[in-house]
């Protein structure tokens, strides 16, 4: 059985997570390609969101029995495939694993204009994520 109270807490984090970030939200290219302390405050605090995100599905992946992931991306396909998440939140938490990877692994300097499109445009993503998975356990 899914275990609802470590799903909440984890949602909780992700929530004072993202009220943190949201502070960086207004930041320019410019001001974010000077400011090194930002950048590690805003590329580690959006790394810790994915992996909650991920924790999350990881969590649910093993409770239902579903097949296991090969990768952070792969993780929220599971959910996808087994209907849990829409194709949407799909495409957006798969690009949001591969940005982690990047900043987890650099596998190539960090494309500013990225961080600040995810910062001025996708921090509801992990709203959407959160709603759905608050649903479907309101459907439970």
């Amino acid at each position: 059985m899914v275990d609802k109270a470590l799903i909440l807490r984890k949602l909780t984090e992700l929530e004072e997570h993202l009220k943190q970030i949201k502070e960086f939200s207004n930041i320019t290219v410019e001001d974010y390609s000077r400011e090194w302390k930002t950048q590690r405050i805003v590329e580690r605090t959006l790394q810790i969101m994915i992996e909650i995100c991920a924790d999350i599905a990881n969590h649910i992946i093993a409770d239902k029995g579903y097949r296991v992931p090969k990768s952070y991306a792969d993780t929220f396909r599971v959910l996808y495939e087994k209907d849990i998440i829409e194709e949407e939140i799909f495409k957006m938490m798969e690009n949001m694993a591969k940005f982690r990877n990047v900043v987890v692994h650099r596998y190539d300097k960090l494309d500013e204009y990225i961080v600040i499109n995810i910062l001025k445009k996708h921090l509801n993503d992990f709203l959407v994520y959160r709603n759905v998975i608050l649903d479907t356990f309101s459907q439970n």
